[in-house]
């Protein structure tokens, strides 16, 4: 795709809501988009979406032009201390509003963690350290998989012919959600095979309700999202949020230490795209890459209260 052709807003004249990865968020990024595409900015046109307040509720935070950023201020503290989004006119910032809209506890904690941690080190500075490098990593390129503990094992492992084909039956009670805005930006205007997302390993608990709420929302439910409580789960996600320690001296794969994520080349979810209907798709060690030597996969070591 030519750079011209990716000019804004024209990538959204042909956005497929009902690809797997867009289908969650379709009921808000519909009507986003064509108010885009009349000329309504980005900003503006999310605003239009956020949902009436209930009384004792939180005031969810609203967008705002990027511009109403002060010069200096950190993005971060901004918005936890204004309540406000700044946003830009873009695919990267479309999509995070999206995510807000989606999202808003998971958003808000994400939002919260990261404060936190600028507060702790004394200003943004010139490294974001280790935390704030996770929490960053999740914003821009996570995924939530809610799916049977054999397929998380062997992708832990990158057991790659194991998890996405051997267990291919088990990925119709499994579902995978993007909440990187990063990356959906990129399957939007760059689709391609390495697109990689990083699946945050949900704790035992967290994974014991998620896999209960699948199969009672729908038993034969396919893994592109749908039923399943999107306002409970993001609830469940938010407090496990704000109790993840990052495995920061866990002993996690030496390379990050502190990103206990799993990656999954996002393409090769069952589903996802034909090709992966062939076993060989999957014979791609450029894209899916073992374990390298000596190199441990993520392990979880912080309990988590589903309630």
């Amino acid at each position: 795709m030519s750079e011209a052709a990716l000019a804004w807003p024209a990538p959204l004249q042909h956005i497929d809501w009902h690809q797997p990865w867009l289908a969650p968020y379709a009921a808000q990024g519909q009507p986003c988009a064509q108010a885009v595409l009349r000329g309504v900015p980005v900003w503006q046109a999310l605003s239009q979406l956020l949902p009436p307040c209930a009384p004792g509720d939180p005031e969810p935070p609203t967008f705002v032009d990027h511009a109403d950023l002060p010069a200096g201020q950190a993005y971060e503290a901004y918005i936890y201390q204004t309540r406000r989004v700044p946003t830009r006119c873009g695919a990267h910032d479309f999509f995070n509003g999206l995510m807000w809209l989606n999202w808003p506890c998971t958003k808000a904690a994400l939002n919260q963690r990261q404060w936190q941690a600028i507060e702790a080190a004394g200003g943004v500075g010139h490294t974001r350290g280790t935390t704030r490098d996770a929490l960053t990593l999740l914003d821009e390129n996570g995924g939530i998989l809610l799916a049977h503990p054999a397929i998380w094992d062997a992708l832990r492992h990158r057991q790659w012919h194991t998890a996405l084909v051997e267990l291919r039956p088990l990925w119709a009670q499994a579902q995978l959600f993007i909440i990187g805005h990063a990356l959906l930006e990129q399957l939007l205007l760059y689709p391609r095979k390495s697109l990689t997302a990083h699946l945050w390993l949900p704790t035992p608990p967290v994974q014991d309700w998620a896999a209960q709420a699948v199969v009672q929302a729908q038993p034969s439910v396919s893994p592109v999202g749908g039923p399943l409580d999107l306002a409970q789960l993001d609830a469940v996600l938010a407090q496990a949020l704000l109790q993840d320690d990052f495995g920061q001296g866990d002993g996690l794969e030496a390379c990050a230490p502190s990103k206990p994520f799993t990656p999954l080349p996002v393409m090769g979810t069952p589903g996802w795209c034909a090709d992966n209907a062939y076993a060989a798709f999957y014979d791609d060690p450029q894209v899916f890459r073992v374990l390298r030597a000596h190199q441990n996969p993520p392990q979880r070591v912080a309990p988590i209260d589903k309630h």
